[in-house]
């Protein structure tokens, strides 16, 4: 049954207590969602290491590492803050920063002296400008995302890189591999493509070892290469720990709802409750939930309404979302909530200060939303 068919699971008895928008989390979900992928991953935690840029609330990323996870990437100086507060045992800063930012994580480094932190390199400079810090250096490699990294094709770069790490007297932690572009709808597609990346990453791996440099750990796959890399076995017989990084699938979003098989065992967990406040035209309402509220970064349709799946949003702006609502069709009469599924949960979340949290359709608790936007942006 598709996930997003009906209302009653996330239905919220005492609605009329809430200001709308509203993000509500549904912890329940959270926790089946992490089991979930837990157990695509053989039962195993220690083989996943989740991007909390998605979790966002100490209180979610808590609920990870009680699951037996310890280790996460975060791509901010807060997100790297709030998981060792969170309990956090491993953290990668999974962002090459650079000047009074890279001053910042070495600031962090000395306050969490008790958790293993380390940052991306993708050159000797960056690799020598860590020199004289306890940080694990992992070597970023661009597999064809072109976002950042070493190209993949390029190992004798990716020798020269982390030799030059070991020169700098820094300690080499492996290889960090995000294939966040394999999104190909038919997933034997996305498998081959995928599958295809993780043979270069092994011949670059097989060249580190020859050469003596030891690659403790790998580091793969967002939400979409997901069951890509867990079907991949090689990577289970190998010297090395392969860790994946899913992070959507701890909220679960209308895009990553549609990469996984409907018998997957995911469901959406965070949604943004709406208002409807409008009924400008015939077939057309409007409720409080512009892209202020769900991100429209992934584009239109920000969102899926659910149990009216034949409710269509159209293109909204900041405050209002306009929704079509077919002929023949019940209209939503102004003042009902509308509980929505972003299209795009992680820059969602970060729209919020504070998270409702409920549980059996009641509201339970209000979490902030921790690790929000960034730090203040001036260093002592």
């Amino acid at each position: 049954m598709n996930p997003l068919a009906s209302e009653t699971p996330y239905r919220i008895d005492d609605i009329d207590r809430v200001l709308t928008p509203a993000l509500v989390i549904y912890p329940q979900i959270v926790d089946a969602n992490i089991q979930n992928t837990i157990r695509l991953l053989g039962g195993d935690p220690n083989r996943w290491r989740p991007h909390v840029k998605t979790a966002k609330l100490e209180y979610v990323m808590q609920r990870i590492f009680e699951h037996g996870v310890k280790q996460c990437k975060c791509s901010t100086t807060l997100e790297l803050k709030t998981a060792c507060d969170a309990g956090a045992k491993d953290v990668l800063l999974a962002y090459a920063v650079v000047g009074v930012n890279a001053l910042r994580v070495r600031e962090l480094a000395k306050q969490y002296g008790g958790v293993r932190m380390s940052v991306l390199v993708e050159n000797v400079t960056q690799a020598q400008a860590w020199a004289g810090s306890t940080l694990g250096i992992f070597v970023d490699i661009n597999p064809g995302m072109n976002r950042t990294g070493v190209a993949q094709e390029r190992v004798d770069e990716i020798l020269h890189v982390a030799r030059s790490i070991h020169g700098a007297g820094l300690e080499f932690r492996g290889l960090h591999y995000y294939d966040g572009h394999m999104t190909a709808a038919d997933m034997e597609e996305r498998q081959t493509l995928a599958h295809s990346g993780y043979n270069h990453v092994l011949e670059i791996v097989a060249a580190l070892e020859q050469a003596g440099i030891h690659v403790e750990e790998v580091i793969t796959s967002g939400t979409p290469a997901f069951p890509a890399a867990a079907a991949y076995w090689p990577f289970e017989s190998n010297t090395f720990i392969h860790r994946v990084s899913p992070g959507t699938v701890v909220y679960m979003d209308c895009t990553s709802l549609a990469q996984f098989p409907e018998d997957a065992g995911y469901r959406p967990a965070a949604l943004i409750v709406s208002t409807v406040v409008s009924h400008p035209a015939i077939h057309h309402i409007t409720c409080d939930a512009g892209h202020k509220a769900v991100s429209a970064d992934a584009g239109v349709p920000t969102c899926a309404v659910v149990g009216r799946l034949d409710l269509i949003p159209r293109k909204p702006s900041e405050e209002h979302l306009p929704i079509e609502v077919p002929a023949g069709t019940e209209l939503p009469p102004i003042g009902e909530t509308l509980y929505l599924v972003p299209r795009h949960v992680c820059p969602t979340v970060n729209n919020f200060d504070y998270a409702v949290l409920v549980s059996n359709n009641r509201i339970i608790e209000v979490k902030q939303v921790t690790a929000r936007g960034h730090e203040p942006p001036l260093l002592d």
